[in-house]
């Protein structure tokens, strides 16, 4: 019998689980996290489209009812949800830092929500960058 597919499926499935072991989970939910919630310019806050109304892999939970802040589980599953966005390291395959980056600076042509950052020395996206271990 072949095991071959059967070690590259289990792999696979162990990825996401080794990149979030690189990522500091108190570094997000400190630093990062906020971030999400934060009124950034003209642009809604990310949560606002990333929570309940969203239907990609950047699924944030919805905030409990008059809460400012997500609960420890809450963030604890919004760790495991972003982490999966990241690879450390290398900022042009982490969707979290390119996909909201305006084009002209290296970001992705393809977040609906606007360019929530202009440029890469933008605080909050040097924030994240740090945090995903870009350096």
């Amino acid at each position: 019998m072949n095991r071959t597919p059967l070690l590259a499926f289990a792999l696979l499935l162990l990825v996401p689980a080794a990149r979030a072991q690189s990522l500091d989970y108190e570094v997000f939910k400190s630093q990062v996290e906020p971030i999400f919630l934060k009124k950034r310019g003209d642009h809604v806050r990310c949560v606002v489209c990333h929570s309940e109304r969203s239907n990609n892999a950047f699924r944030l939970e919805k905030l409990p009812k008059g809460a400012a802040f997500w609960t420890e589980e809450q963030s604890r599953r919004n760790f495991e949800v972003v982490s999966r966005l990241v690879v450390p390291g290398d900022p042009g395959k982490s969707l979290l830092l390119s996909h909201p980056l305006a084009p002209e600076a290296g970001g992705s042509a393809y977040h609906t929500g606007g360019r929530q950052f202009a440029d890469r020395n933008d605080p909050d996206w040097k924030t994240i960058a740090r945090w995903a271990g870009v350096k």
